[in-house]
């Protein structure tokens, strides 16, 4: 809830717009406790690993230790007693040996599961370390050309897009204006019409607001067929749309993380935008904080 400036007795009531609050300002203890939940994680998953790997270094001792056991019994075999008592001890460590050998079959598979779902968990918390930094870079200066920059990164680096046009729509909201792309972009699809007799994708998604994206395999993405096309908002106003056509060979299919980051780009992109394209618009000039302190508003509820 946004709090209200206090005011005097004797002077009118009037509100200052706020800066929003930058993500670097964040208090410093909830940036401290993901720190130590990253570190506590890695490190039990660390220990867990040296444990499983101790285990397999264990049974492969024993098993080498049965092998020299079973040949010393075989070179003293001296009577027909012995050798009856010893095959019968050889077929039991025979039995034991293959104990062992599926024992150490099943923690080496174990193992593997383990380190490839360590491996897993580890991409998505890098991932979602570069969402963090990539939405904090998008609001970290007002230059166009740079917010544009910071946003074609962020596409092909956490995205994967190969192909991809970012549009916004003209003050009369009759026309997408493609702002950004990485690829070849035909003359009729820098400027795209809203509102005519064949409703394409983007514009679908422009009045909806409600983002397409293919959630199976991405390797016949197109231009005709994007591979997602994602509205930019401010709360319920559409303000334009990113079209991802095709992406790199090594993304074959869009994960949870990625739907996370479409859902940070609507918001994050289009205020990002929106205030670079002011700013630019007003000559690189902030507003004026006397105008603005001094513009009366009513109290807010």
């Amino acid at each position: 809830m946004k709090k209200k400036r206090p005011q005097s007795k004797r002077e009118p009531k009037h509100e200052t717009k706020r800066e929003p609050k930058r993500l670097s300002e964040r208090p410093p203890a909830e940036r401290a406790r993901i720190e130590t939940f990253v570190q506590q994680f890695f490190h039990r998953g660390a220990q867990l690993t040296e444990e499983l790997l101790e285990e397999n270094d264990q049974l492969r001792r024993m098993h080498l230790q049965l092998e020299a056991e079973n040949a010393s019994l075989r070179t003293q075999l001296a009577s027909d007693d012995a050798i009856r008592d010893l095959l019968r001890k050889i077929r039991q460590l025979e039995k034991e040996k293959s104990d062992l050998l599926s024992s150490v079959h099943e923690a080496e598979m174990q193992s593997t599961r383990f380190g490839a779902r360590f491996h897993e968990m580890e991409e998505e918390l890098s991932k979602l370390a570069n969402v963090y930094v990539a939405s904090y870079q998008l609001h970290s200066t007002l230059d166009l050309r740079l917010v544009v920059k910071h946003l074609k990164e962020l596409l092909q680096q956490l995205v994967g897009a190969q192909r991809y046009a970012v549009y916004m729509a003209d003050p009369g909201r009759k026309h997408l204006v493609c702002v950004a792309s990485e690829g070849e972009i035909s003359a009729k699809a820098q400027r795209l019409p809203l509102g005519g007799e064949d409703t394409s994708l983007a514009e679908r998604v422009f009045l909806t607001g409600k983002p397409q994206i293919n959630e199976g395999p991405l390797e016949k993405s197109s231009e005709r067929a994007p591979a997602a096309v994602l509205p930019l908002h401010f709360d319920d106003r559409v303000v334009g749309v990113i079209l991802i056509h095709t992406v790199f060979p090594q993304k074959p299919a869009f994960g949870p993380v990625d739907f996370e980051l479409f859902k940070m780009l609507g918001a994050h992109a289009a205020s990002a935008l929106a205030g670079a394209l002011l700013y630019a618009a007003a000559d690189a000039k902030l507003p004026d904080a006397t105008k603005l302190s001094s513009t009366r508003q009513s109290p807010l509820p």
